[in-house]
């Protein structure tokens, strides 16, 4: 039998987001005009929670929790994708490529879970009001908080192993601007059939049970909604719950459309994910905190201490 002589892999080379060719300062202001109101939108946002003792409640817990996730897998492929974009070297380390799939998919699967524990929250605060602080107490939420932790650091093991026991030889251009499974699988020289079929279970469907609890969480929510006499109070409620339904279309979405592809398009999926890596976390404190009446006055206060903004007498 012949011998083929394979060459291993050392690092990959990005090839970046498709059809792209000389937009790539054009690129680099936006995604780092995004990438640092990421950073400090959810940075400002977890500081109100944290100084106001009036937030410290369950639903403004998880949110801190959703601002740490935003921060995270928006820092695990920006940095990089702006390092390229701003003319430096698109190589990334087999070690690093490895580190930065492990760390996509823990923060991705850990926050679709916060989203479906943050469904739960809503609707025991809607449909059963007088027992929400006997059931959302402080030992549950962090049961909760570390749950999602843990879920998506198994996630991340179970999909990055079987990525990357594979054997990669030449070539090694990633057809993407970061190293996600489908990018990847497509190096390696051996058969990556099972890879495959387990990342479409674990990723995609996985989103779609959450998705799909998240709705039905959301429509019992509806029904007692429809409930109250109060037309003051149908208003909070469907304001809280829109919210989260527009939060979770956004996270949800990319997500759905990128692995459930029987034939996936490079450009198409690049666009999906960078409104998934960079879009979405920049919306969810706009989605979430500065339409509540309760944040923007803890915020005014924060802002008021550090001599920001001059208060109204």
């Amino acid at each position: 039998m012949e011998m083929k002589n394979y060459t291993v892999v050392t690092e990959f080379i990005l090839l970046g987001i498709p059809e792209t060719e000389g937009l790539e300062t054009v690129l680099f202001v936006l995604f780092f005009s995004l990438y640092l109101c990421t950073l400090s939108g959810n940075v400002l946002i977890l500081t109100v929670i944290i100084s106001s003792s009036h937030l410290h409640t369950p639903m403004y817990f998880f949110l801190g929790n959703l601002s740490i996730f935003d921060m995270g897998f928006s820092s695990v492929t920006s940095p990089k994708m702006l390092f390229y974009l701003s003319g430096q070297t698109p190589a990334i380390s087999f070690q690093g490529c490895v580190v930065q799939l492990f760390f996509y998919h823990l923060l991705g699967c850990a926050e679709g879970f916060l989203y479906t524990v943050m469904a739960y929250d809503r609707f025991v605060a809607i449909c059963h009001p007088l027992r929400y602080t006997v059931i959302m107490n402080h030992k549950l939420c962090s049961i909760l908080a570390t749950s999602t932790w843990m879920c998506g650091c198994v996630h991340a093991i179970i999909l990055t192993s079987l990525t990357f026991q594979l054997p990669y030889c030449d070539p090694n251009q990633v057809g993407y601007y970061f190293c996600d499974i489908p990018a990847v699988l497509s190096l390696a020289c051996a058969d990556t059939s099972l890879a495959q079929r387990i990342s479409f279970t674990n990723v995609g469907l996985l989103s779609l049970i959450c998705f799909f609890l998240i709705l039905i969480s959301h429509t019992r929510i509806g029904i007692s909604i429809s409930r109250i006499r109060s037309t003051e109070g149908r208003r909070r409620a469907f304001s809280t719950c829109s919210a989260h339904l527009t939060a979770i279309l956004c996270a949800y979405g990319p997500i759905i459309i990128i692995y459930l592809q029987t034939t996936p398009s490079p450009l198409l999926g690049s666009v999906v994910q960078i409104l998934n890596n960079l879009v979405t976390p920049v919306l969810n404190p706009l989605i979430y905190s500065l339409r509540n009446k309760d944040v923007k006055f803890a915020l005014n206060k924060v802002l008021n201490k550090m001599g920001l903004i001059v208060e109204n007498k």
